[in-house]
C-alpha cells in the first residue's frame, strides 16, 4: 500500500520569552497509508494538535520535511499551499461551522469559494447533506442543531471538494458517548465508502478502538509506539500506551481495585493476556492443573478489536505458582504477577 502521507525526521519548535525553545514535536517519521484510518493518540502536551497543523501546512516544520501526495509541502509557495490544502479536509473539535449560514450554505461554502458553478454546488451539498443523514435540515440554522448534527454538518463541508485525505482534530471530544459512536460510525463510512484516507487526533482510546486501523502514540512530542490497532491494544510495547490502553479495557485492575483483591484473596494475584489465538483457555487451565496450582478468577475484561479478542483476566493462585507461571510463559502465554 502506497504512503498518501510520509512525515520524515519532523521536528517543530517554538521559541520561549527566556530564548530558549521547546519541541512540540521531535524528530519524528511516519507514513500514512493511502486508505486507511491512522489514529493519533497522546495525553496534552504530547504534540498531537501541532503535529497535524503540520500535515495541512498551517505550521511549518522547523526541520523535516512533510510530504502529502507526493508534494513538499514545506517546499511550496502560499499559493501551492493554498491549492494543496484545498485537497485536505478538516473537521474540528468545536465544529467552526457559520451560524449565520445555514446548514446548506455552510456545506456549500468551500465550492464556493473554490469557484464551483452554483448548478453543481447545489446538487454536491444535497449529496453530501443525504450522506450524512441531515438532508432534511438543509434550510435549519447550527443553533438548531445538536452537537452530533453540527459535527455531520462538518464533516459535510470537510468533504464537498472531494479531498483523498481528512483530518479529524479531537472531532468528538465535544460529544457524548451514544452520538461519539454515530460520529465515529460515520467517519467509516466515509473511509469505506468514499476511500477517503483519515488521521484522527485524539486522547480517546475508546474512540481508537471503534474507527483505527492503526495507531500511533504520541509522549512529549515523540513517536514512541506505532503499530495496527489490535497488535497495540492486544500487546502495549511502551509506558504511555499501556495506560491508554488500560484506560480504555479496564481489564487490568487499578492499585485501589488490587489492594482491595490483596485484602480478599491470600494468594498471588497474576495477570493472564488473553489473545485470539486458538486453545488459549485451555492451555492457561493445563498450566495450572498439570502444575498442581489452584487458580481463582477475581478480575478481567476481554473485548474485541476489529472482531479478535483481547483482554486480561486475573486470578488468585495458590499452590505451586512459580511452576505454573514457568508453564504458561514457556507455552507464549503472557502471564504477569501483579505487584
Amino acid at each position: 500500500m502506497t504512503a498518501l502521507i510520509t512525515l520524515e525526521n519532523v521536528s517543530k519548535r517554538f521559541d520561549r520569552r527566556d530564548g530558549s525553545s521547546v519541541a512540540a514535536v521531535d524528530a519524528v517519521s511516519l507514513e500514512v497509508r493511502t486508505g486507511e484510518v491512522l489514529a493519533v493518540i497522546g495525553y496534552s502536551g504530547a504534540g498531537k494538535s501541532t503535529l497535524v497543523r503540520l500535515l495541512n501546512a498551517l505550521e511549518k516544520p522547523t526541520s523535516g520535511s512533510v510530504l502529502v501526495g507526493g508534494q513538499d509541502l514545506t517546499k511550496l509557495s502560499e499559493g501551492e499551499l493554498r491549492a494543496a490544502r484545498s485537497k485536505i479536509g478538516m473537521i474540528f473539535q468545536q465544529f467552526n461551522l457559520f451560524r449565520s449560514r445555514t446548514v446548506a450554505g455552510n456545506v456549500a461554502y468551500p465550492l464556493k469559494v473554490a469557484g464551483v458553478g452554483k448548478a453543481e454546488r447545489d446538487r454536491r451539498t444535497a449529496e453530501l447533506l443525504d450522506f450524512v443523514g441531515l438532508l432534511d435540515r438543509a434550510h435549519s440554522y447550527p443553533e438548531q442543531l445538536s452537537g452530533g448534527q453540527k459535527q455531520r454538518v462538518g464533516i459535510a463541508r470537510a468533504l464537498a471538494t472531494n479531498p483523498p485525505l481528512l483530518l479529524a482534530d479531537e472531532a468528538t471530544s465535544a460529544l457524548d458517548p451514544e452520538t461519539t459512536t454515530e460520529v465515529l460510525s460515520l467517519l467509516r463510512r466515509v473511509n469505506a465508502e468514499l476511500g477517503v484516507t483519515i488521521v484522527v487526533i485524539t486522547h480517546e482510546m475508546d474512540a481508537v478502538r471503534q474507527i483505527a486501523d492503526r495507531v500511533a502514540v504520541m509522549e512529549d512530542g515523540r513517536l514512541v509506539e506505532i503499530g495496527d490497532v489490535y497488535d497495540v491494544f492486544s500487546d502495549p510495547r511502551t509506558a504511555a500506551a499501556q495506560r491508554f490502553v488500560r484506560s480504555a479495557t479496564h481489564d487490568r485492575p487499578s492499585a485501589d481495585t488490587l489492594a482491595r483483591l490483596r485484602h480478599q484473596h491470600p494468594g498471588r494475584i497474576v495477570s493472564v493476556r488473553i489473545t485470539d489465538e486458538p486453545g488459549l483457555q485451555q492451555r492457561i487451565d493445563t498450566a495450572f492443573r498439570t502444575t498442581g496450582t489452584t487458580a481463582e478468577l477475581v478480575y478481567g475484561g476481554v473485548s474485541e478489536i476489529r472482531e479478535r479478542r483481547t483482554g486480561s483476566l486475573t486470578y488468585e493462585l495458590t499452590g505451586n505458582v512459580d511452576a505454573a507461571l514457568e508453564a504458561l510463559r514457556a507455552d507464549g502465554v503472557h502471564a504477569d504477577e501483579e505487584d
